[in-house]
């Protein structure tokens, strides 16, 4: 069954993009997708059986690599944590796939589009069953070009071509880090092995490693560098700036990859490597600083942005900041939570949000929008689901999972913990505020475009199917889930797949925090609508107002705090200045200037010259014979006077 998981979507994606321009654009649709709905199947099986069946398993596929003492197999590692994340993975996948058949149905290119749907799918299947770290770097590396491919399906538009290439070196700096937090660990334990690495992981408490003179502590260097990686697939601070320009693919695109699974993958690595992290507490230090300011930083750049996708996609961003305090705090199942009910809100409106596009004529300015909740009714109580869940009004999924992590934060013990808690409850305001902008600006008012209003429409079914799944998704995941996230039962329902050290209460700290404190988001939430709700439904004057008064802040939030603009100036001018000095002056006048161009050049000339003596006249050789006795003489003459 589980190498059924696994595997199928690659099968979907082989039949698709080997043999899709046989089989032709609609077969390839319900091949790939009626694979990755019957892995969905076996993944929600799965989870009862393993979750709350306690039946772990190791299933090893085959010997992978074998170099000196270095043995790696590919196996499966089937624990609970493994579970929940392919339940995540192939549900989101599995209806992303049926939407795609409505969203895509007018592009000639659709096996291709699946075949990638698929086979980012089966990259991150085979990263979260992975049990060492080569199998969980192959996967990690797999979502990475299948990202790249599906950011930039439209090669044709420069603008996709330029955010999959920002996407994909982006990731790459972050992958470095990955890398040597891997070596680091192979280096300390002689493994890659999960199992040997965690036995060893106690042993380590202590140790140093040489980093450039540096007597650095190995448990917080790994950490550190292993936390590399997750900032930049997650797209945490400073490593962020690829997620909003991932928006130019396709939106089906956005809500497989930037909603539940890819930017996922930071947050479940961090949780699988749990043993390593709580004996590193100057990481976790670091994890809730970047998660916090993530978390708030995003929320600020949402208010302000007017693409309907590029909102949601800075509340993707701040959301995994939400993640990673959980992380760093120690809440890992609490984190894990919110992952997990996350990716049923978000995906609803990403995928929403593709239904308006979809009813505007690829309209994705929600400043010509306005109006449309007569137009499109349907997609508008599903957008409001997502975004009470997302806001967190209570009883939803996001209430649960999200003031889990708020009450984690106030309740941790890490000296990083107070910003996180302070970092978290200012972002569920603006979170509130922006979401509900969204709303307001795109389906209540007057219509701005009539051109486009006119002719908008409702989606088909086979788009509007997915958006009830998953709105049902956004309030079901909640409620039943909560004690075995964030509850009593998260020590039997986690078992052996979350490490929590013996001093690590968080769990239990986390019930007892001050009732302020458990209706501080709920507060903030209701506040952020209030806001909302004058600003852009009963005064929709003052945010023009505003915006003229602080010009300059605005401008500063709607160019995202000018981050593109300082890496174009830090990093990637000078790199096109080093690459065309190398190039033009290193290469060209250099290497060529005294290589082909000089000294090769020269003897060619003298050669060219020196074959023209050969006439193929016999009195001229004649000549020249008896020239070079002459002067052989002459030098006799001459030498034998001395």
């Amino acid at each position: 069954m589980y190498q059924a998981i696994v595997f199928l979507p690659l099968i979907g994606c082989l039949i698709a993009g080997l043999f899709g321009r046989v089989i032709g654009p609609r077969p390839s649709e319900l091949v790939t997708t009626l694979l990755l709905f019957a892995s969905m199947v076996l993944s929600w099986i799965a989870l009862a059986q393993v979750g709350f069946g306690h039946h772990d398993e190791r299933i090893v596929l085959m010997n992978w690599m074998t170099s000196g003492n270095l043995k790696v197999d590919w196996a499966l590692r089937i624990d609970t944590l493994t579970t929940v994340m392919l339940v995540v993975v192939t549900t989101v996948s599995a209806l992303v796939h049926l939407y795609s058949i409505g969203y895509m149905h007018e592009d000639p290119h659709r096996p291709r589009f699946f075949a990638y749907l698929s086979l980012f799918t089966f990259a991150m299947l085979a990263l979260v069953t992975a049990d060492n770290l080569a199998q969980l770097f192959f996967g990690w590396e797999g979502v990475g070009l299948a990202s790249y491919l599906l950011i930039g399906f439209w090669y044709h538009k420069p603008e996709a071509n330029a955010a999959a290439i920002k996407a994909f070196v982006v990731n790459r700096v972050g992958d470095f880090g990955f890398a040597i937090g891997i070596f680091a660990i192979f280096m300390m334990t002689g493994s890659i092995d999960f199992d040997i690495i965690f036995a060893q992981a106690p042993a380590l408490v202590g140790k140093t490693i040489n980093f450039f003179g540096w007597q650095a502590d190995a448990l917080t260097l790994i950490c550190l560098f292993l936390f590399m990686g997750a900032m930049g697939k997650s797209a945490q601070f400073l490593l962020h700036t690829w997620l909003p320009d991932a928006m130019e693919g396709p939106t089906p695109v956005s809500a497989l990859i930037h909603a539940a699974t890819m930017v996922t993958a930071g947050v479940f690595m961090v949780a699988r490597l749990s043993p390593l992290f709580e004996l590193a507490p100057t990481a976790q230090t670091v994890v809730i600083f970047f998660g916090a300011t993530t978390a708030l930083f995003a929320a600020t750049i949402g208010l302000v942005q007017n693409d309907i996708k590029r909102i949601v996609a800075y509340s993707t961003c701040s959301q995994l900041g939400y993640m990673f305090v959980a992380m760093g705090v120690g809440a890992y199942s609490v984190g894990m939570y919110h992952l997990f009910t996350h990716a049923f809100f978000k995906a609803l409106l990403f995928l929403g949000s593709g239904s308006v596009i979809h009813a505007m004529h690829h309209e994705q300015d929600i400043r010509h929008m306005g109006g449309l909740k007569s137009k499109i009714p349907f997609t508008y109580w599903m957008m409001v689901i997502g975004t009470l869940a997302l806001t967190g009004f209570p009883f939803t999924a996001g209430y649960f999972s999200k003031d889990a992590i708020i009450e984690a934060a106030y309740a941790g013990k890490n000296p990083m913990a107070i910003y996180g808690f302070v970092c978290t409850v200012a972002a569920a305001l603006l979170t509130s505020f922006y979401s509900w902008r969204l709303i307001f600006k795109t389906f209540h008012g007057k219509p701005h475009d009539h051109h486009h209003y006119d002719g908008a429409h409702e989606s088909p079914y086979v788009m509007l199917v997915p958006l009830g799944a998953l709105a049902a998704g956004s309030i079901l995941a909640g409620w039943p889930f909560y004690e075995y996230f964030a509850g009593h039962h998260v020590a039997d329902f986690f078992r052996a797949s979350l490490t929590f050290a013996q001093g690590n209460t968080i769990l239990d700290d986390m019930h007892h925090v001050p009732k302020a404190v458990v209706f501080t988001p709920t507060v903030m939430m209701a506040l952020g609508f209030l806001l909302a709700y004058q600003f852009y439904i009963r005064r929709p004057d003052i945010p023009v107002s505003l915006a003229q008064q602080h010009s300059v802040l605005y401008r500063f939030l709607l160019n995202k705090w000018y981050f593109d603009e300082l890496y174009d100036f830090i990093f990637v001018r000078p790199a096109k200045w080093l690459g065309y000095t190398l190039w033009k002056r290193g290469d060209g006048w250099l290497i060529d200037g005294f290589g082909p161009d000089g000294v090769s050049a020269r003897v060619l000339d003298v050669t060219r010259n020196v074959v023209r003596l050969q006439t193929g006249y016999l009195y001229h050789y004649a000549f020249s014979m008896l020239i070079g006795a002459a002067l052989l003489i002459t030098w006799f003459m001459f030498a034998g006077a001395h």
